[in-house]
């Protein structure tokens, strides 16, 4: 087993209620990033480990001790570059264990008036939804109140009535996938704050409120997997992890053309094309195949051909999961594209024929410092992760099961902001843990 390094830093996350951490396991890299919360409660970052990922498949551990080799050496790389001793953590989560639910919770008004009390006993009964032992509860997200059959109560407390329920999306992943998680990580001596499912943690900054507001989802497309969130006024309704993404892709045109895997991928991110009719028929790039000693001119449209086929085809899951859902005529914001395979030239248009919506890319920008290297959609995970843990940081939080639990709302970092960590606070009341 991998050996947990030792530390060189005098500077300690928990030491520092200014200073977040996420880490970014994902299938074809990992990243550690380290970003201190400044006085007008923006983000800079401090540093940032990537590095080539080992021993994950599809958002899975398959290789215990080479994937925590791969996350000791990111998480090494961020220490250096920030100064600080990382020791505790918010992670992303993904991959085809990775399930959901509704659930609804009903609460009787003690005093006729709801109270915070009130709120509390209805979320403990959504929160008691039958869940096999081979899984464990990620989030419950609350999406919305009715109080004595009068729905789309966002806010109950303060209200006249007789009997309060909620609804709630609870997001459960298969109990060995968190716990080798966690043994991959604690590897590389650090803690597991809480885990973050991926297109919750971009959606946290690639969704725009308007967009969060009027209905949208969050299409994240990873190397191994493509995630899904569905935003309804304001609430998470649906969130789904489809088993493929770009290295899917990759392999499609390693076997198509006859090449390695490393010369496909290559050839996708130089070459590669999301729509076969764009590309002229005499377009042609040289690559060295298999069986060939010398590089071989091939046709750049049959390349975008066996990338057409297979970005179809993930549209094509991705419009099925959102019928199934029932909210496809609930979303006209379209879809937010992001991930590292939302960099491939004409996926957009691609998922606008699919789809037959609105279809929109982004990426990150909202954090300050050395952002160049990531201001890409690769890393919306990666800067979602931080804002998440920036915010409960904000609110005095360690983590997320403790919101459900407070009865006291904490002050905000400085009065000018009492308006914004107000909302702040209410917007992680629907981000609730078990």
């Amino acid at each position: 087993m991998w050996s947990t390094p030792t530390r060189r830093f005098t500077k300690q996350v928990n030491e520092m209620e200014d200073i977040v951490v996420g880490i970014d396991v994902g299938t074809s890299k990992i990243c550690t990033l380290v970003a201190k919360i400044e006085n007008d409660d923006t983000l800079r970052v401090m540093g940032a480990g990537i590095t080539a990922s080992e021993g994950i498949r599809k958002g899975q551990i398959v290789d215990l001790d080479a994937a925590s080799r791969a996350i000791t050496k990111s998480v090494t790389a961020a220490e250096e570059e920030s100064g600080v001793n990382i020791n505790t953590a918010l992670v992303n989560l993904a991959g085809g264990q990775v399930s959901s639910i509704n659930s609804r919770g009903r609460a009787t008004v003690a005093n006729q008036r709801v109270s915070d009390a009130d709120v509390e006993r209805a979320l403990d009964e959504a929160r008691n939804v039958a869940v096999p032992s081979s899984r464990e509860v990620i989030h419950i997200i609350q999406r919305g109140f009715s109080l004595d059959g009068q729905d789309g109560i966002q806010q109950p407390v303060g209200l006249h009535g007789q009997r309060l329920e909620v609804e709630a999306h609870v997001i459960t992943a298969a109990s060995a996938t968190a716990r080798n998680m966690r043994a991959a990580i604690g590897a590389a001596g650090v803690k597991v704050a809480q885990f973050v499912l991926n297109p919750l943690a971009s959606a946290e900054v690639v969704l725009s409120e308007n967009e969060r507001t009027m209905g949208a989802v969050v299409c994240d497309i990873g190397a191994g997997t493509t995630d899904l969130a569905i935003y309804i006024n304001g609430d998470v309704w649906h969130t789904m992890v489809l088993p493929l993404g770009g290295n899917n892709i990759t392999q499609d045109i390693a076997t198509g053309l006859g090449l390695p895997f490393h010369l496909a991928e290559d050839a996708k991110r130089q070459f590669g094309y999301a729509v076969e009719s764009e590309i002229g028929y005499d377009e042609a790039f040289t690559v060295q195949a298999f069986g060939t000693d010398a590089p071989v001119k091939m046709n750049r449209r049959d390349l975008a051909m066996i990338i057409e086929y297979r970005v179809e085809e993930i549209f094509d899951l991705a419009l099925l999961e959102i019928k199934r859902s029932g909210y496809d005529g609930l979303l006209p914001a379209g879809m937010i594209l992001t991930g590292g395979s939302s960099l491939l030239p004409g996926i957009k248009q691609q998922a606008q024929k699919v789809l037959r919506m609105p279809v929109r890319l982004a990426q990150p920008d909202d954090l300050a410092g050395d952002m160049k290297r990531l201001r890409s959609p690769a890393f919306s995970t990666t800067i979602g992760l931080v804002n998440w843990a920036a915010a409960l940081q904000g609110l005095s939080f360690p983590s997320a099961e403790t919101v459900s639990k407070s009865k006291k709302q904490p002050e905000p970092r400085n009065p000018s902001a009492a308006s914004e960590q107000l909302n702040t606070f209410k917007d992680f009341l629907k981000r609730l843990m078990p």
